[in-house]
């Protein structure tokens, strides 16, 4: 009876002491131990990820995030043909539904799985095959052939990008969008190249530019409102995704000529003075062509001479999505640095030859002392450049404590989501969930959304005012003061909310 009644106290005391040790834990600390637990069971890793609030996603390009089921509703919705041949879409007189049939209605890919099946997959990555073609090839082919569906449903657009980022757990997005259609374009070419580029700044500003910038802001009103009225949003049937924060980055198709290039820089630059919507601009189109490497360094000189117009105007910059043999090694050598010193660019796209670059440890440390963020776009470098793995800097820049954030880049042609991006991350490179929640806190930190901070200095867990967690309905009067004046303190707030509320499951 002596040794059972010891027993039983040495087990009492067994179960104190590990409730004890439970209750010391913190939530952040026991659902930390959870992803440990599940780091190799996939379907419950994949559960955590979903659920798992994420932050940000910095880099978004609008018509590559959507998936292509609803490019074929919209190319419907417009009355468009498509060539059965290239799959793209054309404006013409449609053909009949027959199989032989060389331009029907996309209508008929609803009664044709051929057809639909086909379409899905030459306007996305789905069931291509590595073997067989270039993912380069294929990935950029794909916004030729479904371009025309965005015609009339950008609103819809935004809903669909909405929709999915807070299915995700997403707080915000930066969506790149060229919102003007080809009017700074076609002003450009209209003006004519000039040298002089303070000069042709001032013929483009008087020749009409200021009507192209009411005239995107105009159709960005009608946008939103359709946007507004997919999501129902203010309504008592909201969508979760009227609580996810959109702003844009004005998008340059830099293969164009210099002349439209440089109108739509500095339209980029006068949307981001005149409507607070438009956070910032970014250069697109596939950096190993012909005109974006051969004009990169006229690219970089626009940029910085228009700069000192606009100080207050934020960069965020494509730069080495780039890999060994898919242009000569120069090319590979100077465009994160230049990128970064010339064109004042906050953040860096992709970034995946940054080992090519001349001095690359003295790069990534200028990035870090900087504070300059890179966009992980995984999938996105997988699929279009073949950089996975051992072979991806993801853990290098990690290691040179330069500020990362993941990102879809495409998630719509790429056929994944933002929670597949964390997945990736973590069974790739072993993250913690310290890791992922330090992404998830840096890619608002260095979003573009104005205001104040919560965080006494980037990338750090001490708050300017008293985050208390367990009342968070009830900021403290400085926390109250400052969520009420900053658009940034109240997108990181909801996000910090939203991971106590997740922690409290673990």
């Amino acid at each position: 009876m002596r040794s059972l009644r010891l027993a039983a106290i040495v087990c009492f005391l067994t179960v104190l002491s590990l409730a004890q040790i439970s209750q010391a834990q913190s939530p952040e600390e026991k659902t930390a131990k959870y992803l440990e637990s599940v780091r190799h069971q996939p379907g419950l890793l994949l559960a955590f990820l979903q659920q798992m609030p994420k932050g940000g996603d910095l880099h978004v390009h609008l018509s590559g995030a959507i998936y292509a089921e609803s490019f074929i509703d919209w190319a419907s919705e417009n009355a468009l043909c498509v060539d059965r041949g290239t799959s793209k879409l054309i404006h013409a007189s449609c053909d009949s539904c027959e199989p032989y049939k060389v331009k029907p209605s996309v209508r008929c890919a609803y009664q044709d799985h051929i057809l639909y099946n086909q379409l899905v997959d030459a306007w996305s990555m789905r069931n291509w095959h590595r073997e067989e073609e270039s993912g380069h090839y294929h990935f950029f082919a794909t916004f030729e052939k479904f371009g025309p569906a965005m015609e009339k449903h950008v609103g819809d657009a935004f809903a669909e990008v909405a929709a999915r980022a807070a299915a995700d757990h997403l707080q915000y997005v930066e969506v790149m969008h060229t919102a003007d259609g080809a009017q700074a374009a076609i002003l450009g070419t209209k003006i004519g190249w000039d040298d002089d580029f303070s000069k042709f700044r001032d013929k483009l500003l008087a020749g009409g530019m200021a009507d192209v910038v009411a005239s995107v802001r105009s159709q960005l009103d009608s946008d939103e409102a359709r946007k507004k009225e997919i999501l129902h949003c203010g309504t008592p049937q909201a969508s979760p995704g009227c609580e996810v924060t959109l702003h844009y980055l004005y998008q340059v198709l830099r293969g164009l000529p210099p002349e439209q290039v440089f109108a739509q820089i500095l339209l980029g630059f006068e949307l981001a003075r005149a409507d607070p919507r438009f956070v910032g601009f970014n250069l697109v189109m596939p950096e190993d062509y012909y005109v974006p490497m051969h004009d990169f360094d006229l690219h970089m000189r626009i940029i910085e001479a228009l700069h000192k117009f606009y100080p207050a105007t934020h960069v965020s910059l494509h730069a080495d999505e780039l890999a060994m043999g898919l242009v000569p090694p120069e090319g590979l050598r100077f465009h994160i640095r230049e990128s970064i010193e010339r064109a004042g660019a906050e953040r860096i796209g992709h970034g995946v030859a940054v080992m090519s670059e001349y001095d690359p440890i003295g790069l990534l440390r200028e990035m870090a002392k900087k504070n300059v963020l890179v966009e992980i776009c995984l999938t996105s470098n997988d699929v279009i450049l073949g950089v996975s793995g051992d072979r991806h800097p993801l853990p290098v820049y990690m290691k040179y404590e330069v500020p990362v954030a993941l990102a879809t880049d495409d998630e719509g042609v790429s056929r994944s989501d933002m929670t597949h991006e964390f997945l990736r991350a973590v069974e790739t490179y072993g993250l913690s969930y310290g890791d992922l929640k330090r992404m998830a806190r840096a890619s608002l930190e260095h979003s573009f959304i104005p205001g104040r901070s919560v965080w006494q200095k980037p990338e750090s867990s001490a708050a300017v005012c008293e985050l208390d967690l367990r009342k968070p309905e009830s900021p403290s009067p400085p926390c109250k003061a400052l969520l009420e004046s900053s658009e940034r303190a109240r997108v990181q707030w909801q996000l910090e909310r939203a991971f106590a509320e997740f922690e409290k499951k673990f």
